[in-house]
């Protein structure tokens, strides 16, 4: 009896262990591996700006919101990801690159302008939109009407950007160039006089002249130094995704909802977009 006992003991365990192997194969790596019909796919890590409004901001309550960030959306669910799957990093200019090297991010969705020095470091997707370098000043400025005159006068742009280094290499050599962290920190010199202007693309400009609080201290002076193609980082060598976001921009274009981001987005600050861009990266 004791060996009877023995054996239907060992019998009940191994039963035990293999419904429990079953469970977790029912339950496990689907929910944090690719995903599929058995289970959810992991977060998806996407790089956005989050002080530039009307492009990417992080309002007080948590919130994302900007044509990059609804762009990103779009692009997420076309990839099968739900809002609520998506993670919002910041990408400040200077490390765009760095991020999406580390794979610290998937992606990035961030007025990242596509030119060849970046391309040697980092593929791109798109561009999904065309902007123009422009300068934003006080509204009450009239000694600067043309990129010519930041010449003795105190610039201001961010670290990274292609902007400031435009207007200094090839219009404004004498400009006093003042870089820093974030657009947000430039526009509180514009108002303290601390700088004369602040440049970078216009649609970038035109979302923060287009604030609530801003409404009435800045202008555009209305230039185009420069064309800037937005289109999405990732890292270099991966074609398939390439491959995938520029199916989801052109279905973006084609279901009218690229025209209904930039009217949303945009449209308060009565900006003139350029329309869709033709894509080019990966073609």
């Amino acid at each position: 009896m004791k060996v009877f006992k023995a054996g239907a003991a060992a019998a009940v365990a191994v039963t035990l262990a293999l419904s429990a192997t079953a469970c977790a194969g029912g339950s496990g790596k689907s929910s944090t591996g690719s995903g599929g019909s058995e289970g959810k796919k992991d977060k998806l890590v996407v790089g956005i700006k989050f002080d530039q409004p009307g492009l990417g901001l992080k309002t007080p309550d948590g919130k994302f919101t900007g044509f990059d960030v609804d762009v990103a959306t779009y692009v997420a669910k076309e990839l099968g990801y739900e809002a609520d799957q998506i993670e919002f990093k910041q990408a400040v200019s200077a490390e765009r690159e760095n991020l999406i090297a580390n794979g610290d991010v998937k992606f990035v969705v961030a007025s990242y302008s596509i030119n060849d020095k970046r391309k040697e470091k980092v593929d791109f997707a798109g561009p999904y939109f065309l902007a123009h370098q422009d300068l934003l000043v006080r509204a009450d400025e009239t000694s600067i009407t043309k990129a010519e005159d930041l010449n003795k006068k105190k610039l201001c742009s961010v670290t990274g950007s292609t902007s400031a280094q435009n207007v200094k290499t090839k219009l404004a050599p004498e400009a006093d160039l003042q870089q820093l962290g974030g657009y947000s920190e430039c526009l509180t010199g514009l108002e303290s006089k601390a700088v004369d202007a602040l440049t970078t693309d216009n649609s970038i400009l035109a979302g923060y002249a287009a604030q609530e609080k801003n409404v009435g201290k800045f202008k555009l002076v209305g230039l185009s130094l420069s064309n800037e193609n937005y289109g999405i980082g990732l890292k270099k060598g991966d074609k398939d995704l390439q491959t995938k976001i520029n199916a989801a921009l052109k279905k973006m274009v084609q279901d009218g909802s690229w025209e209904q981001f930039v009217k949303k987005n945009f449209g308060p600050a009565n900006y003139k977009n350029e329309p869709a861009p033709q894509i080019t990266e990966g073609s």
